[in-house]
């Protein structure tokens, strides 16, 4: 038994259809295009003893089908329903046909199993009341262009005169570290409730997610233990979040977006930004290349550069005041939104970040909308997302000539440092707006800006920017640690510094910028 590709047209319609359809990755559109045009008319019968029957009668003269085949079709199946598969084999035609079954033979031949598999889109879709047609995604191996992709497309064209998916995602094998096949023979099967037991089932799906699903897929021991490594760096980020929201209530500490000091400004805006960027892949099913944004933005964003410079704001301001009320702020807009990023791939992570959220939320993170983060109407005062870029450049480019210094024994910390850059009028005008409030985010107990000399200070890899790096003189602050010139010279708190005696007993400081 056929069914022709060409003389009712099912061919042309079959190739128009697939340009309708969204295909990931792009080449999964030219592939089964290929496969189509050099198809023949597809054999839908198979002379096996097992499989869905093709319940036909066939007139042994004229070789026609019975006059009343849908009719005898709903008579079988109704039997079949009743008494299971065999219903069809153990059936006499005279049970149907009566007194013609003498004229007719019975149908013996089964249907190909991807004829079985192809119409899931009617006794699926079809039937049931919760699901629609067509289908949002028809996920399967790259192997399926020859087959249930185009069962499905075939037999949906012939149906309905459309194809039965809007989307089709075509993904490779899992292979080992090598790229060798899983095989038992080779021993390198990695099973999935193993490394479930042993590492989650949030480390599995972030591997899946961080790989590229459009080639094959590497799996080891070593390469799951990697994952780990980055689970971790994501959860520590988001426990960081958490631990310094504590006291913080949203109803009551929100800063207003355009009170924000500008760092927390730019955090703020930034996790803005890769919203926009990380649902734009989620719709293309890059879960890789989301992967690679969260942890990156964890890394080095957020670990590398923010939550760093935040740190001395959180711990040593007044606990209600507007420089702290700002970081916790911009903490709570960016865990809001970060744990909506993660929910469908680290869900069980999202699900537990979600408990812990202050402010009133529904149950599960998984029924919630995407965050909406605050407008900005105020001007940055030239402080924009370019700015506080270039900000992070020179921090790390100062933050490697402090490190050197402290593996070379000449400090023990940064914050025994005192800085002095010598730079450009480019960089210093840059740096200039940050005051004295440069040390902060340089995480320096002091830092001048001096003209460009040559002669002086270590290069970076900044062109244009040297640094020269001082032991401090003067006392550390056990408050706050920074060494400072005043530290030993208040009566009543000789071991602490200006800006520590005023965010006790005082009116607290005053940060404008970091």
């Amino acid at each position: 038994w056929f069914i022709s590709m060409t003389e009712k047209g099912l061919l042309a319609q079959a190739l128009e259809a697939v340009k309708g359809v969204s295909w990931h990755p792009d080449w999964g559109q030219r592939r089964i295009e290929t496969m189509l045009q050099a198809s023949p008319d597809w054999c839908v019968s198979r002379q096996r003893t097992w499989g869905v029957p093709i319940t036909l009668f066939i007139h042994k003269e004229t070789q026609a089908l019975h006059p009343d085949t849908p009719a005898l079709i709903e008579q079988v199946a109704q039997r079949i329903e009743q008494a299971g598969i065999d219903a069809w084999f153990e059936l006499e035609a005279a049970e149907l046909l009566g007194e013609e079954a003498a004229d007719y033979t019975k149908v013996t031949d089964t249907l190909d199993v991807w004829f079985d598999s192809g119409v899931t889109h009617a006794s699926v879709l079809g039937r049931r009341p919760e699901l629609s047609y067509p289908a949002d995604l028809y996920l399967e191996g790259s192997d399926q262009h020859r087959g249930w992709f185009q069962s499905s497309l075939k037999t949906a064209i012939a149906m309905n005169g459309t194809a039965p998916y809007k989307a089709v995602l075509t993904h490779g094998f899992t292979v080992d570290a090598e790229g060798r096949k899983m095989s038992k023979s080779l021993g390198n099967i990695v099973s999935p409730k193993k490394v479930v037991n042993d590492l989650g089932a949030d480390i599995l799906r972030l591997w899946a997610a961080s790989s590229d699903f459009s080639a094959e897929m590497s799996v080891s021991d070593e390469i799951l233990k990697r994952t780990a490594d980055s689970y971790r760096r994501i959860r520590n980020t988001a426990r960081f979040f958490l631990s310094n929201l504590n006291g913080f209530d949203p109803e009551q500490h929100l800063v207003a977006a355009d009170d924000l000091l500008s760092l927390d400004r730019w955090a703020v805006e930034r996790a803005a930004v890769l919203q926009q960027e990380i649902l734009a892949l989620y719709e293309s099913y890059q879960f890789h290349q989301i992967y690679q944004k969260l942890h990156n933005f964890c890394v080095v964003d957020m670990g590398g550069f923010y939550l760093d410079i935040i740190k001395d704001r959180q711990y040593t301001t007044q606990a209600d005041s507007l420089p702290r009320r700002s970081t916790q702020t911009a903490l709570y807009h960016i865990i809001e939104a970060f744990t909506r990023w993660l929910a469908p791939i680290l869900s069980f992570t999202a699900d537990e970040l979600w408990q812990f959220i202050p402010g009133k939320r529904g149950d599960t993170v998984f029924i919630d909308q995407w965050y909406a983060f605050p407008e900005f109407l105020a001007e940055r005062q030239g402080m924009d997302q370019a700015y506080w870029q270039q900000v992070m450049q020179i921090k790390n480019a100062v933050h490697k000539v402090l490190e050197a210094q402290r593996k070379d024994g000449h400090i023990k910390g940064s914050l025994q440092a005192e800085v002095e850059i010598y730079c450009a009028q480019a960089e210093k005008s840059l740096l200039e707006k940050l005051g004295d409030e440069l040390r902060f985010v340089l995480i320096t107990c002091g830092a001048s800006l001096l003209d460009l000399n040559q002669e002086k200070g270590q290069a970076t890899g900044i062109k244009g920017l040297r640094v020269a790096v001082n032991h401090s003189a003067y006392q550390k602050c056990e408050r706050c640690w920074h060494h400072r010139e005043e530290v030993g010279k208040d009566e009543q708190h000789p071991t602490l510094c200006h800006r520590c005696i005023a965010n006790i007993e005082g009116g607290g400081e005053e940060r404008l910028y970091a």
